[in-house]
């Protein structure tokens, strides 16, 4: 039932997923109880996910908790085959990703998860959500409820329920806090820097980073950059954010300045063309473009490929552009998530927490779905509580409780001077 690159490599995935699950105490919890009360008994669940070791825990706790799970690519660069071989033949879990799958393919293994007919979808871009709601309106029908994993599923999403088309509730898991501030600051943070060195083998220290978005996932990468000695720049549209960017020590200028002086470009906007063809003529020889947002719209790379006289792969993960006048760019990953292209992604650490959410919010549609609006909801706030609690169990540390006094003191409005 599975579409993998080759099954042979599932014992090399069962060993890096087990690795994975040390760093995962939460989401390991969560399994074990899942596994005694079986809260998804019977659920057919379909997921688009990165195919990575810590999504493949993720689908364990899901499976262990009663669920039929269903999974596909989110991405058509970020699959580990390994991962997948071991998700198919180790743990029965139908999986349908090949890293480097074409258009068609990835299309293709999507219609397979919406196949199965789940009654709950677990998206990471809203890629299954948007077929449900175009192509497969058929197979909607029968699903009750969903979630959401990032920042540009979300956005889709809200302008569904905006427009009155969205046809079940949906869970923002990328609302969370337990998520948002720590998966997408210090996950895509080190991650991101990491696909960068692992593609090219570039000295970060004194280079030129330009950064643009100062959304969490930007924010992240430039303070990881600065920590390696980058000077950063930060494009921005919003004054609040630019403004803190300007406070956090960072230079903010408009793209067309920057431009002319980046030695690194990184977009993490969530928007389309953020670097286009007036840009790249500005840039310098041997500029570095990179993008570690969800889709590959913020580079407008058939501008670039039409205005180079060549291309080449120069690396794995590094294409070079040579422009007419001899300037050569080099961009990494096809313009797609650079992190999880040319590295593994997110540490297991911080995805402990994301995945918690996901699984939490999944046993949550499944009780509440009958009560919910159409409508896209955050992660309730208990559950994000108690994952941060759980978290800081598992990393050792502890926090006071207020005191009856203290509580009383702060419920009060006279008792103030």
């Amino acid at each position: 039932m599975s579409d993998v690159k080759d099954p042979s490599l599932a014992p090399r995935g069962l060993l890096r997923i087990e690795w994975a699950e040390r760093e995962m105490p939460v989401l390991r919890s969560i399994r074990e109880r899942f596994a005694k009360e079986r809260p998804l008994e019977g659920v057919r669940l379909g997921a688009c996910l990165h195919v990575t070791t810590e999504t493949a825990n993720l689908a364990r706790t899901l499976k262990a908790g009663g669920a039929e799970v269903y999974l596909c690519a989110s991405n058509p660069l970020s699959t580990q085959d390994d991962v997948a071989a071991a998700l198919a033949s180790e743990f029965g879990i139908p999986t349908f990703a090949i890293k480097g799958e074409d258009r068609d393919t990835y299309y293709a293994h999507m219609n397979a998860v919406i196949d199965a007919r789940p009654q709950i979808t677990m998206d990471d871009g809203a890629d299954v959500v948007g077929l449900l709601h175009s192509e497969r309106k058929d197979m909607a029908e029968g699903v009750i409820g969903g979630t959401e994993e990032t920042t540009t599923g979300v956005i889709r999403l809200k302008s569904l329920e905006a427009s009155g088309r969205l046809a079940y509730p949906i869970v923002a898991v990328n609302e969370a806090l337990t998520k948002h501030l720590f998966d997408n600051r210090y996950g895509t943070g080190q991650s991101t820097l990491d696909g960068i060195i692992r593609a090219t083998n570039v000295l970060i220290a004194g280079r030129v980073v330009v950064v643009a978005g100062y959304g969490w996932c930007g924010r992240g990468f430039a303070m990881r950059a600065k920590g390696h000695g980058a000077d950063v720049v930060v494009l921005e549209v919003d004054p609040l954010r630019a403004l803190e960017a300007v406070m956090d020590g960072f230079r903010v200028m408009p793209v067309a300045e920057a431009a002319k002086i980046g030695d690194i470009f990184v977009t993490a906007t969530g928007d389309i063309h953020v670097l286009r063809g007036e840009h790249f003529d500005m840039m310098k020889d041997g500029a570095i473009v990179a993008n570690t947002g969800h889709f590959d719209v913020e580079i407008d790379i058939p501008a670039l490929a039409e205005m180079a006289q060549s291309r080449r792969e120069v690396r794995d993960f590094v294409e070079e552009f040579r422009m007419a006048d001899g300037r050569k760019i080099y961009l990494l990953a096809e313009g797609r998530l650079v992190n999880l292209s040319a590295a593994e992604g997110h540490p297991a650490s911080v995805m402990d927490m994301s995945f918690a959410n996901q699984a939490l919010a999944a046993e949550y549609m499944v009780k509440n779905a009958a009560d919910l609006e159409r409508k896209v909801y955050d992660v309730p706030e208990e559950i994000d509580k108690e994952i941060a609690r759980l978290k800081l169990a598992a990393l050792g540390a502890a926090i006071d409780v207020l005191t009856p006094e203290q509580e009383k003191y702060l419920a009060s409005w006279d008792m103030g001077t």
